[in-house]
């Protein structure tokens, strides 16, 4: 596909689909009494773990872009409504790392379960190797609008 329309009317399809996610997390996060940077700070901790990570508060200000003391505030504020708890690491006790309660995933699954469940039953239909298109375009476009979100200068 060359038409530079196509590629935009892609990019314009990508927007759509950011707005709707955005959308079912802002509900999630009314629902709970969180913010946005909440929610984001939810998902950062939970994909560590799916990853077989600990979080650190610090990783987790850069995972969500704050600054150190407004990461122990969101901590704080995460610990003090139960979604969120600090844990000493046994080797290093200086070290600790955030892990997501059982009521914060209780939730989480509960409010993002069906939508989990649907986005695999419409990829049924694609093949493996169309997947793994579907996921490297997605990891690239993640990779840019994470670049444009960080930058130092508004986009131009």
């Amino acid at each position: 596909m060359t038409d530079p329309a196509e590629r935009h009317e892609i990019a314009l399809l990508l927007r759509r689909l950011t707005v709707e996610l955005d959308a079912v997390g802002s509900r999630f996060a009314s629902v709970h009494g969180l913010n946005r940077t909440d929610v984001r700070a939810l998902v950062a901790i939970m994909d560590a773990a799916r990853r077989g990570e600990a979080l650190t508060a610090g990783q987790l200000g850069e995972a969500v872009d704050l600054r150190s003391a407004s990461v122990t505030a969101l901590v704080d504020r995460l610990e003090k409504v139960g979604h969120v708890r600090r844990e000493r690491d046994p080797e290093d006790r200086r070290r600790v790392s955030l892990q997501l309660s059982e009521s914060a995933m209780a939730a989480g699954g509960e409010h993002f379960g069906g939508l989990a469940r649907d986005l695999v039953a419409a990829m049924g239909t694609y093949s493996d190797d169309e997947l793994a298109v579907v996921r490297r375009f997605l990891t690239e476009m993640t990779d840019v609008i994470m670049r444009h979100s960080r930058a130092d200068e508004p986009p131009s």
